[in-house]
């Protein structure tokens, strides 16, 4: 296993670390992303991600961390042939390439795995969330963090340009976003998908809707949110199998959508563990 040490920001490797923190283009191009904390790398070791190199600041991560996820690297790669390179950089140059704040000394660059609709490995009975149009990574990862609390078995992002490796997105989703399976796809080949498998479709709107919890989500569902500011487009209220709301009984018409996903994946989880 390559070690070095690194002290300057002028290092080609710290440049690299730092673009593809900021350049969704050249995660996509080089097929890399980056994530920082001990939890959310163990996550992504523990979902098979296969991670390239480590950045660690030995004053922030201790000894007893660091062996912790390279025990959980090795175990996901089954041996130490394709155990990643560790670079060491100083507190400073840490506090340089670090994203966020509290990251506990530990960086990696890890390679992408593709995610397709025809990669999900679903159940008889799935419960899926679908969301169209929300790009918001606060958003996103709020809406990731439920569906894993829910036992949920994919979420179905409906915008092709999403980055679900942005920074941000992984940050918020604590994550989230490796526990979950997690695919950015087109609405219609996404309603497709769904039909081909006998998927209900149950779209969240206001208009022409019933309550939630008068609905049957006991066998295979799929609950579909778009944006707050302009809900769902027309193909997904044209194709849904019905249409479903939360009662609002204030002077606002809307729920942000990572809380009304909660509240809607809870009401599946509910109706199944009734049943």
């Amino acid at each position: 296993m390559r070690t070095e040490t690194v002290t300057s920001a002028r290092n080609p490797r710290i440049k690299e670390l730092l673009a593809l923190q900021e350049k969704s283009r050249l995660r996509r191009d080089k097929g890399l992303f980056t994530v920082e904390g001990r939890r959310e790398l163990g996550h992504c070791a523990e979902a098979g991600f296969r991670i390239r190199d480590l950045f660690i600041c030995r004053e922030i991560c201790p000894d007893n961390e660091l062996e912790r996820i390279l025990d959980l690297i090795a175990a996901s790669v089954g041996g130490s042939a394709s155990m990643p390179g560790i670079t060491e950089v100083p507190a400073d140059l840490y506090g340089k390439i670090a994203y966020r704040g509290g990251t506990e000394g530990i960086i990696a660059e890890v390679e992408y795995k593709e995610r397709t609709l025809g990669s999900l490995d679903i159940g008889d009975n799935p419960l899926i969330a679908v969301l169209e149009g929300v790009e918001k990574p606060g958003n996103l990862g709020a809406v990731l963090r439920s569906a894993d609390s829910c036992g949920a078995d994919a979420v179905i992002v409906c915008d092709p340009l999403t980055d679900i490796y942005n920074p941000n997105l992984i940050r918020a989703s604590i994550g989230a976003v490796f526990t979950v399976p997690v695919v950015a796809a087109g609405s219609e080949e996404t309603i497709a998908w769904l039909k081909d498998r006998n998927i209900q479709i149950l779209t969240a709107q206001l208009q022409d809707s019933g309550l939630y919890y008068d609905t049957d989500m006991t066998g295979g569902t799929a609950i579909v949110m778009g944006t707050e500011a302009t809900g769902l487009t027309e193909i997904w209220r044209r194709n849904a199998d019905r249409h479903i709301r939360i009662p609002m009984l204030g002077k606002l018409d809307s729920l942000n959508v990572s809380v009304s996903a909660a509240i809607l994946l809870y009401e599946a989880v509910r109706q199944r563990n009734q049943r």
